[in-house]
């Protein structure tokens, strides 16, 4: 089969990339064959063995680098609310950024549909670019990711494009039950193509390794004396408002100084960095620190050297952060929202009400003095059971023929 795949941001950095990678790797594995048609404003992006991919040039913000790539569009990629490597949203273009926008996907698309001729073309995100493969003669699949979603709701202008892609698609794959549920609300009229999936992780990137503490984090400059004797939380996402962030940071106010001891190291970056720096200045905060934006393994090693993380989303419409989190064996603290609470529970954390900073502290809190009371030797039993719940429910490779049978229905009804 070969299969051409649509996302509306880069391989990394996002939900979506990494749902995206996860899936193209799993089926160029089992001998589809696989081309992924994507933004990039680097040069200097990460290949995927067995997968070809087809750049559309972008210009990043602040000269970096200096060079853009040949044949750049003179302005960044757009996203829903942020990326590591972009802050510009849909709304920031102005009509002739987004006619060049739609212009240079829309001849990406088709070079793809011509040269590379797919038998099914999956779309990510009911949004602009899923539209432009309407009309190909090419059964299309979509997959909604949340922020989709929500930009549906915030740009009324620009909901023709999801409305095309919707009329256009064979099914839509919704990564939660709740996500599910959104779909339908806002498209009723298509609820017959709804499929529930969920997302999968990739057991060769997320798994339990046994790290020293000063190993992994003495390259972000996070010196023993920081963490020594004391418990570490862990966030990692993208720092939007969406993400809660703020909240955590509130709830750090509250548990930085209670029993057991504790620090809380933030992972990623986005447009509100600065304001939640100010934000813990001002909350005069002496154990959190911002490490900024790290790759997947690096991610892997931070989370093999941390004993919780957690998820203080506003909105998430899956949440495979927390997957792979449990896929290191760690416990996971999440907002009770979306996707969140058929992946955590009692057995594998906690969960907590949106936008609650006490009682974020308090589940914070509940999970670090279990581990204590656990001992060393019952906190490594509990945490090699969470490791291993997943595995099968989220491994890729393991689920990854639920997506075939999609593409083969989707085949099948053209």
């Amino acid at each position: 089969m070969k299969i051409l795949m649509i996302n509306h941001f880069p391989l990394a950095g996002s939900g979506s990339g990494t749902y995206t990678k996860n899936l193209a790797v799993q089926l160029a594995a089992k001998g589809h064959e696989v081309a992924v048609v994507l933004p990039e404003n680097t040069t200097d992006y990460q290949e995927v063995p067995g997968v070809r991919l087809h750049p559309v040039w972008f210009t990043p913000q602040n000269g970096i680098p200096a060079v853009p790539p040949q044949n750049a569009l003179p302005f960044n990629f757009p996203c829903f609310t942020s990326h590591p490597r972009s802050t510009v949203t849909f709304a920031d273009l102005s009509p002739g950024e987004m006619e060049q926008y739609i212009g240079a996907f829309s001849a990406a698309i088709r070079e793809e549909v011509e040269r590379f001729r797919p038998d099914v073309i999956h779309g990510q995100h009911v949004w602009i670019l899923s539209s432009l493969a309407a009309g190909l003669g090419v059964p299309l699949v979509l997959t909604a990711h949340g922020t989709d979603l929500i930009g549906y709701d915030n740009w009324p202008y620009l909901r023709c494009f999801a409305s095309r892609a919707m009329a256009s698609c064979e099914a839509v794959i919704a990564i939660s039950e709740d996500n599910a549920a959104l779909i339908e609300e806002r498209f009723p009229d298509f609820s017959g193509k709804i499929v529930r999936m969920r997302n999968g992780y990739d057991p060769s990137v997320f798994f339990t390794a046994s790290l020293t503490r000063e190993e992994v984090l003495s390259p972000y400059g996070v010196e023993p004396p920081f963490y020594e004797g004391k418990r570490i939380v862990l966030f990692a996402g993208k720092l939007a408002r969406v993400k809660g962030v703020d909240v955590l940071l509130e709830a750090v106010s509250r548990y930085e100084l209670a029993d057991p001891p504790s620090v809380t190291l933030i992972v990623g970056d986005g447009d509100e960095r600065a304001a939640l720096e100010a934000q813990a200045a001002r909350l005069g905060l002496r154990t959190a620190r911002f490490l900024g934006n790290v790759l997947q393994p690096a991610l892997c090693r931070l989370y093999n050297a941390a004993d919780m993380s957690v998820v203080p989303s506003r909105s998430e419409g899956f949440g495979l952060v927390a997957v792979e989190a449990i896929a290191c064996g760690l416990p996971v603290v999440a907002s009770d929202v979306g996707g969140l609470p058929g992946i955590v529970n009692a057995s594998n954390g906690a969960l907590t009400a949106v936008e609650d900073a006490e009682g974020l502290a308090n589940a914070i809190l509940g999970v670090l003095r279990k581990e204590e009371s656990l001992g060393p030797s019952g906190l490594a039993a509990w945490r090699q059971e969470i490791a291993s719940s997943v595995r099968a429910a989220y491994g890729q490779d393991c689920i990854i023929h639920e997506l075939e049978e999609v593409y083969e229905r989707a085949m099948r009804g053209r």
